[in-house]
């Protein structure tokens, strides 16, 4: 029996030990749970008060600057015409020269014998334009026997 007891004794110990374990893991636990949510709820009101102010910053430069947009519009509206339009041109000529680049790299990279991306649909392409023109070349020579047979 005394065997039988320590037994009990000892898993009691355990049980005791592993409550202790689990109550002093949990209460960290809910500590950093609560430190992460009051954290994260003072970030989020204090993110919240800077957007307001943000906007009424914003709302109030809008009606402090209204009457002189007002007064300068028959120059502003042409002058951010023309600096769209150039900014875009500059863009569009930025791109296609870009473009240009990237296919002259392209044809040299084929044309030295490596291998780009793509260049195996353009070979196949290749070879079924070089197909269809030997097709069509037949079918004129047919058309021409015919037409010098007949006259």
């Amino acid at each position: 029996m005394s065997a039988c007891h320590a037994r009990k004794n000892a898993m009691s110990d355990q049980s005791r030990s592993m409550s202790r374990y689990e109550q002093s893991s949990a209460q960290p636990t809910s500590r950093k749970a609560v430190l992460k949510f009051v954290t994260a709820g003072t970030i989020g009101a204090a993110l919240l008060v800077l957007s307001g102010l943000t906007l009424t910053g914003t709302v109030i430069a809008l009606i402090v600057a209204t009457p002189i947009l007002v007064l300068c519009s028959p120059v502003l509206v042409p002058a951010a015409m023309v600096v769209f339009l150039v900014s875009s041109g500059f863009f569009f000529s930025g791109g296609c020269g870009l473009a240009a680049i990237m296919v002259l790299l392209w044809t040299y990279s084929y044309a030295t014998g490596k291998h780009p991306p793509g260049a195996d649909r353009l070979d196949y392409a290749t070879r079924k334009i070089a197909e269809k023109a030997r097709e069509y070349g037949q079918y004129a020579q047919q058309k021409a026997q015919e037409a010098t047979q007949t006259s």
